[in-house]
Order: C-alpha cells, then sequence, then structure tokens
C-alpha cells in the first residue's frame, strides 16, 4: 500500500476563478466514484466559474493548495433560506484521488470547521452517500455523530441511494 506524506507547502485558500478548472476536475472525478454525490458532470472550467461567481458571502469555497496544484476543495452553505436554520450549514469536502490517504480531507474539514463559526454557523451537516466509507469515517473522526438516514433520498445511474446525515454543533445549545 502506497502511503502519502502531506508536504509543507499545502495551503488553504480562497477559491478563485483560475481555481474553477481544478475544482470542476476533482469534483468529475469523485462523480465517477458512483460514492461521493448525486451530482453529474461534466463540470469544466467555465460552469465551475459561474457557480463560484454565484455563491453569496456565507457560501465560501476554498482549495487545498499543495505547492500550485489544487489538490482539494471544500465548501460551506447555508443548510436552508429559512431564517432559524441562519446558523447552520451544509459542508462538503472533495478531494483529488491522488492526495487521497494523506490527511488532505482531514485538514480541509477542519478547516471549515474553524472557520463556520466566522460566518455565523453555529452547526454543520453533511450528508454522506451510502458506500462513501472515507466521507463518513472523516466526519467521524472530526467529531460528527450520525443522527439519521435518508432512504432512497436520490439516483445514482438509475438506483436509489441512501444518504448518511451527519452534523457537529460547534455552540452545543443544551
Amino acid at each position: 500500500m502506497l502511503v502519502r506524506v502531506p508536504t509543507r507547502e499545502r495551503l488553504i485558500r480562497r477559491a478563485g476563478p483560475g481555481d474553477a478548472g481544478a475544482i470542476g476536475a476533482i469534483y468529475d472525478e469523485a462523480i465517477a466514484t458512483g460514492v461521493a454525490t448525486f451530482a453529474i458532470g461534466p463540470h469544466d472550467q467555465a460552469e465551475r466559474t459561474d457557480w463560484l461567481a454565484a455563491r453569496g458571502e456565507r457560501a465560501p469555497v476554498w482549495v487545498l493548495d499543495d505547492a500550485g496544484d489544487v489538490i482539494g476543495w471544500g465548501a460551506l452553505a447555508p443548510f436552508s433560506h429559512r431564517e432559524w436554520y441562519d446558523g447552520v450549514a451544509e459542508y462538503t469536502v472533495y478531494i483529488s484521488a491522488t492526495a487521497q490517504g494523506t490527511g488532505a480531507g482531514g485538514q480541509m474539514l477542519d478547516h471549515l470547521i474553524g472557520t463556520a463559526p466566522d460566518l455565523g454557523y453555529w452547526k454543520l451537516v453533511g450528508m454522506i452517500l451510502e458506500g462513501n466509507a472515507a466521507g463518513l469515517a472523516l466526519a467521524r473522526g472530526r467529531g460528527f455523530r450520525e443522527v439519521g438516514t435518508h432512504h432512497a433520498h436520490g439516483h445514482v445511474e438509475g438506483a436509489w441511494r441512501d444518504v448518511t446525515v451527519v452534523e457537529l454543533h460547534l455552540e452545543q445549545a443544551r
């Protein structure tokens, strides 16, 4: 088994239009696995540029840059338009196949967790497609708890698929 060691040159920065092609390529690579998302591709430079431009201030996208190469991306987005859910965000993390197993996913999720309160979020939720063992392990490893399963939540290649819902309270209101 090949184990990759993270490099010191990795940094997380806000995504810009110049990152759109890499973001799309990583997303399409994840789509091809069949366990990462319900989305279908392709997501080319132009489509992802428009997607980045349309995101609001509370829906930022960051990239994980390894010595000039984008090896992953993560995003936060409001969970709902309803004001009582204003402090809840859905998170997204995608890592290129070449960087998986290097701690890149944890680095990106740690960044999202750390940044969310600055954007007014007190809770993060994720929806992890069945079969995505790495995504579920990543969430569990960062303290997310499983709160349920949405059964037959969507289609992937014509088959109904479930998603596991996870949450992490950043400010516990108990």
